[in-house]
């Protein structure tokens, strides 16, 4: 469906182009946009690998299953339907330390994988179910201690001072984690009220 939409705002944007005489500038941004493109990606590309190894070697050592374990009290308040020892709880944890370092692209797998053992438990496989629902404000409201994707964008783009967006990111993140978590509480507990 996003596809058709951006389809038809790239379709108008050229036909308002081709009938206001401005053509060349479609030309001159695909050019110019897609050489920016490769730069940003050529940018992100390092730290993104560096973050991901990292991650990838906490999970090698056992300090993601050593962190898992810490947050285990917490994501069986959060997660009550889902057993102690299910893969689901570990793969959440995965998530939400990548999260908390602001690697998105390095969380989903992890987050991939958590939703498919969340939908293995799941007793009505078209609907998602409250741990999924819960699981999915936690993935995207997360709490993000180390914005690296957005300082990587800053550094790409010669911010003055790149690392002045952590405050500001850990208050938001966090402030929206508390808010989504707040909301699925009280629906969920009036959704049981009803049943």
């Amino acid at each position: 469906m996003v596809g058709y939409i951006w389809a038809v705002l790239i379709g108008i944007g050229i036909i308002y182009a081709f009938f206001s005489g401005n053509l060349n500038v479609i030309n001159e941004s695909i050019l110019t946009n897609a050489t920016e493109a490769l730069d940003l990606i050529l940018n992100l590309l390092p730290i993104i690998v560096l973050w991901t190894g990292i991650l990838k070697i906490a999970e090698e050592s056992g300090l993601l299953e050593k962190f898992a374990n810490f947050l285990n009290p917490i994501l069986h308040k959060l997660f009550p339907d889902v057993p102690k020892e299910n893969k689901a709880l570990g793969y959440i944890s995965s998530n939400i330390a990548a999260n908390m370092l602001g690697l998105g692209s390095a969380a989903t797998p992890a987050g991939l994988k958590a939703m498919n053992e969340l939908q293995k438990l799941n007793k009505e496989k078209d609907t998602a179910s409250p741990p999924m629902i819960t699981f999915l404000i936690l993935n995207t409201a997360g709490v993000t201690l180390i914005p690296t994707t957005i300082l990587a964008l800053r550094v790409a783009y010669k911010s003055a001072s790149p690392s002045e967006i952590i405050l500001p990111a850990i208050l938001a993140t966090l402030l929206s984690s508390i808010a989504g978590l707040t909301l699925d509480f009280f629906i969920r507990k009036r959704n049981q009220k009803w049943k």
